[in-house]
């Protein structure tokens, strides 16, 4: 059976995006977005890793890249994700909503 996948990547001003998108086009993903695509296909149950060493066979990922896989986990019928390549970096928007109140319930007493 076939699975779902959605793939996020930023590879910076100098990444290897010919091979990324070349492994994009083998697998008949489609796109959604900057950076971001979706594709289905038959992977073996370790399907992370299995994807990883695809995705290696097309790009040469540097340190500063980052691809993340998001999935749905067939145990717990979760939607979940991980880094394939690269870690979480700080936000673009953290410390916008600095001085915005948190939203509170009214309550009938």
């Amino acid at each position: 059976m076939k699975k779902a996948f959605w793939i996020s990547y930023d590879l910076g001003l100098k990444g290897d995006y010919a091979g990324l998108y070349t492994w994009l086009d083998t697998v008949g993903a489609n796109e959604c977005g900057d950076s971001i695509a979706f594709f289905t296909k038959q992977y073996p149950a370790n399907f992370i890793e299995a994807i990883k060493m695809d995705i290696q066979k097309y790009v040469q990922p540097s340190k500063n890249d980052r691809i993340y896989l998001i999935y749905l986990e067939n145990d717990t019928n979760k939607v979940k994700g991980t880094f394939l390549f690269g870690g979480r970096k700080r936000a673009p928007w953290e410390g916008y909503a600095k001085g915005i109140p948190e939203h509170v319930e009214d309550s009938e007493e």
